[in-house]
């Protein structure tokens, strides 16, 4: 058995589902002194209806944990994380994997969790994403399903199967049709079938105990069966068998997952629910003879079901349909439990199941559990990964000098990529024009044409990152459109100080320049673009000035275009940059201040955006 190893469970279920071989190997694993991470089902398809009963429980249980993940028992931890529901698209991919590995890593940190096995039961593309970014010991990967079978938006995860199948150390599966399947891909496959944990059930069964209340009211010879009432249940079986039998009563333990309607109004037909793991034996035990009433379709030919177990552990006779698992079992325990090729063969086999009275049988069913306990097939599985563990750890021992020349050669090769990648950026940014192309769109220019007035923008630090430099260029085109007679009034916009106010220092240039001050007015609050324009309107409303020539950097004309056009479509603006900007000089190409100028403006006008500006 496994001791002393940290244990990362990816599952296929969450852990208050149907108690099953996620939960029954975790448990006995943790209680054997290895620290367990279980990770809840992060999904095989999107999420129906039928669903939001498990995702309130699953925001339930992330709030009951730190960031999701809560301590369940002695070295056993659960972890619910949130994802986004669409498990094949790259984009939500990205962004489950960066929500699940921030807390992953932080707790991994935290509880010193270094080296785990990864043992997953989940072969989606997210599942792929943690394993192959995880330092670990060694990969697990339990193959208990046919997912491309259950739904028909799971059948996109035969790809990242594959992958998972081949990179895995070893491969556990639990029926012939997912070993032949999983063994084209891995050489190193077992078939480990889910078992049954032998002496919780023995416990209940020898000991003197009082029949469930559910149960006390309804008439025997009571059918009965335990697990999720799902798609594969052969419901017009069900319901001419209970039809044919109407003295007999038919009992269903476990969540109704599907339309069971066709049975419902059934008299003779109980549905009692979800019972807790340690009550099912209580129940089967007052069961006359058990059912395995299963499809036979794609999904149910791979399937080993786990309920066998628990009820040939308590020593019941079972009734089942031909899945290709049982055909197998039966094979080796020739006359344990009752099989049914059509519905008329299962329909006598439930009569000869309850007519059975040779008490032997029930001691060779008892004894079948007992070999197919979760024990014997855990220590089994422990000597497996225990012995690949010491082989992969000799031949990392045996072969140092040859990986450590292949870490180095890798490392030399993604430098030298690094290196490429960078050079060809800084090619692209600095010496193409492809920033000037991406920047274009941000340019607005209209010829200048008489208008009410001069709306001139502060530069404040502006593009340049020091205050001055573009505010002078500003003001002196300013001047320049006065006295061209453009307009016979200026306004400049700007509440930035730096010593005196921006819009002050861009009065003295004008004044120094002819122009008169009683033709100059001031706009001293705003500190943004979207200011510089609410703040102005005002002004321009106060005086009835309905047409204005704008000055300001080229680039920023764009964000100042897209204000005005939200708050005041009537007035008529005339778009006039300064006519030459020290700053945008591309003549050798661009500088780094350039981009990160016209990268300002783009995430501005995204941010104006979100802000409802613009």
């Amino acid at each position: 058995m496994l001791k002393g190893e940290n244990i990362i469970c990816i599952s296929s279920i969450d852990w208050d589902f149907i108690w099953q071989g996620h939960q029954e190997i975790m448990s006995v694993l943790a209680e054997n002194g290895n620290r367990v991470l279980f990770i809840e089902n992060t999904g095989v398809r999107a999420p129906g209806m039928r669903d939001i009963s498990r995702i309130k429980s699953r925001i339930r249980n992330w709030i009951r944990g730190v960031k999701g993940i809560r301590k369940e028992a002695e070295n056993l931890y659960i972890f619910s994380p949130i994802v986004l529901p669409f498990p094949y698209s790259r984009i939500a991919r990205w962004v489950n994997y960066f929500l699940i590995s921030s807390v992953l890593d932080k707790w991994m940190k935290v509880m010193d969790f270094v080296d785990p096995v990864v043992w997953t039961f989940l072969p989606t593309p997210l599942s792929l994403d943690i394993t192959d970014n995880l330092l670990k010991k060694i990969m697990v990967y339990y193959c208990i399903d046919n997912f491309a079978a259950t739904s028909s938006s799971a059948r996109n995860i035969r790809k990242s199967e594959e992958k998972l199948l081949k990179k895995a150390d070893m491969v556990f599966v639990t029926s012939k049709e997912l070993y032949n399947h999983s063994a084209r891909y891995n050489k190193q496959v077992y078939n480990f079938p889910f078992a049954v944990n032998f002496k919780k059930f023995e416990g209940l069964r020898d000991k003197n105990t009082t029949m469930p209340e559910e149960l006390k009211n309804i008439k025997h010879p009571v059918i009965g069966y335990v697990g999720g009432v799902h798609k594969c249940i052969d419901l017009p079986l069900i319901k001419k068998t209970a039809n044919i039998y109407s003295d007999y009563s038919f009992v269903f333990i476990g969540p109704v997952q599907t339309d069971i309607s066709l049975i419902l109004g059934l008299k003779n037909v109980y549905f009692l629910g979800k019972k807790k793991h340690e009550e099912v034996p209580l129940f089967i035990k007052y069961f006359d003879a058990c059912i395995i009433p299963y499809l036979i379709n794609d999904y149910t030919i791979n399937v080993y079901p786990t309920k066998l177990n628990e009820y040939l552990a308590m020593g019941k006779p079972v009734i089942s349909t031909d899945l290709p698992e049982i055909r197998l079992f039966c094979a080796e325990n020739k006359g344990a439990i009752y099989t049914a090729g059509d519905e008329k063969e299962f329909i006598s086999c439930v009569d000869k199941a309850l007519r059975e009275e040779e008490p032997v049988l029930k001691n060779k069913r008892i004894d079948i559990a007992r070999q197919n306990n979760w024990e014997k097939r855990i220590e089994k599985m422990s000597d497996l990964i225990e012995r690949e563990i010491k082989r992969k750890r000799i031949d990392a021992e045996a072969m140092w000098k040859e990986n450590l020349v292949n870490f180095y050669r890798i490392a030399r090769r993604k430098l030298f990529c690094a290196v490429a990648v960078c050079f060809l950026i800084y090619v692209v940014l600095f010496k193409t024009p492809l920033l000037w192309f991406l920047a274009d769109p941000l340019r607005i220019a209209d010829a200048p044409r008489k208008a009410d007035a001069i709306l001139v923008f502060g530069g404040g630090v502006g593009e340049t990152g020091s205050p001055g430099k573009s505010t002078i260029e500003r003001a002196r085109y300013a001047v320049k459109l006065y006295k061209g007679g453009y307009a016979d009034k200026i306004i400049f916009s700007s509440g930035y100080i730096y010593n005196y106010n921006d819009a002050e220092n861009m009065k003295l240039f004008a004044v120094s320049m002819g122009i008169p001050e009683r033709n100059i007015i001031l706009e001293q609050k705003a500190n943004s673009a979207y200011e510089n324009v609410i703040f102005s309107k005002e002004i321009l409303d106060r005086n009835n000035w309905r047409s204005v020539l704008l000055v300001s950097s080229p680039y920023n004309m764009r964000r100042a275009a897209l204000v005005f056009n939200k708050w005041d479509r009537g007035l008529d603006v005339i778009y006039t940059p300064v006519e030459y900007s020290q700053f945008y000089d591309n003549k050798e190409g661009a500088r780094m201040e350039q981009i990160k100028a016209i990268t300002h403006e783009y995430l501005g006008i995204a941010y104006y955006w979100f802000k409802g500006y613009i």
